[in-house]
């Protein structure tokens, strides 16, 4: 889709009512920037669509403007530069993704050059390296401080940040691990692929009575993804002194923002429970950290990246879109160029040193 001169993003042309369709989103073309001084000319490599990205699109205070390239965590190669901290050839994580190309300063939205693990894929980035295990590590580790032989609950398991959760909280020594999800099929990937203890589908009944079921003991903590019936069923099982990190709320992102409180919320008192959110830009310091803890595991195979991979810039709507229906195992991601074009990032960064 594009040329060596022109580069393509991703806007918003108009406010989704409800869920998004196809003609809210636009394909623009516009000649391949130049780097001004302190700036890289990056070409993406990969892009990650995400649920936080419904919610921008209907604007207010930080929401995505229309008309104007989408936003999103992107990896890509450093084509040109005049940042002194960049090289060309560089491999970069930033925040200028759903398009093409992009302008990034070093230390500025996040932008920062890859370690380059060896054994580890450049899809790893953007999913359990990246704001998606990072979100995953951060709730587990510092909201809820998941302790050993604990039992905890996860909505949205098979998603990104879901399977990301298993897999960190079962290296933190978790007890039983419990998942819901929206297909038979899911369920199944997340007992049989993934090492969930349990798992159920939403579909199949009231949530608190399915997680009593698979949780007759009681959980000691909720990693939240999806909000309203999960939360409230998460409530009604959680043991005294139990912990929510309420990561993001997938059931209100194309409805009702503001829904009537669960009914049993009182319960938070009463059993001395904890909730707390978790915004993963607040805990940007734990990335080394992260990464040293869940490197090995991945280079060693006992964990995966967990990813869908759709192919092409010009689907990137399409994926966006697929990952909202919940057509996506794992983190959704969009790749930009043929396979065969993706580079080894641990050789590629050191064979620079």
């Amino acid at each position: 889709m594009t040329t060596n001169r022109t580069a393509h993003a991703v806007h918003l042309t108009a406010r989704p009512a409800g869920f998004p369709v196809a003609s809210d989103f636009a394909y623009v073309g516009t000649p391949l920037p130049s780097p001004a001084p302190g700036t890289a000319l990056v070409q993406n490599l990969l892009l990650s669509v995400d649920p936080y990205h419904r919610g921008m699109m209907d604007g207010g205070e930080g929401g995505f403007e229309l008309n104007t390239p989408l936003e999103g965590r992107s990896v890509g190669r450093v084509l040109a530069s005049r940042d002194p901290g960049l090289r060309e050839g560089d491999l970069v994580f930033h925040r200028e993704g759903w398009r093409t190309h992009a302008l990034v300063t070093l230390g500025v939205n996040g932008t920062r050059t890859l370690r380059g693990h060896a054994g580890v894929p450049l899809e790893a980035y953007l999913g359990i390296l990246g704001g998606t295990g990072l979100t995953a590590y951060a709730a587990l580790t510092r909201t809820a401080a998941l302790r050993e032989g604990e039992d905890l609950f996860v909505s949205a398991a098979a998603g990104g940040v879901g399977t990301a959760t298993g897999h960190i909280a079962r290296l933190l020594g978790a007890r039983r691990i419990i998942g819901s999800a929206g297909s038979a099929a899911k369920v199944r990937h997340l007992t049989g692929a993934l090492g969930f203890d349990a798992a159920f589908d939403y579909h199949d009944g009231p949530v608190g009575e399915q997680l009593a079921l698979a949780a007759p003991d009681g959980i000691d903590v909720y990693v939240d993804n999806v909000g309203g019936d999960h939360l409230a069923g998460a409530i009604g099982v959680l043991r005294e002194y139990g912990r929510i990190a309420w990561v993001g709320g997938i059931s209100m992102y194309n409805g009702d923002r503001s829904p009537a409180a669960p009914r049993n919320l009182f319960e938070i008192v009463h059993k001395s429970l904890r909730l707390e959110g978790v915004l993963v830009r607040n805990h940007t310091n734990l990335q080394d950290e992260m990464e040293d803890f869940l490197v090995p595991h991945l280079q060693s195979g006992r964990i995966g990246t967990d990813t869908t991979v759709v192919q092409g810039f010009d689907h990137t709507v399409d994926a966006f879109l697929g990952m909202l229906r919940g057509d996506n195992l794992g983190k959704m991601l969009v790749r930009l160029g043929s396979e065969s074009s993706q580079p080894d990032v641990h050789r590629l960064l050191t064979a620079r040193m």
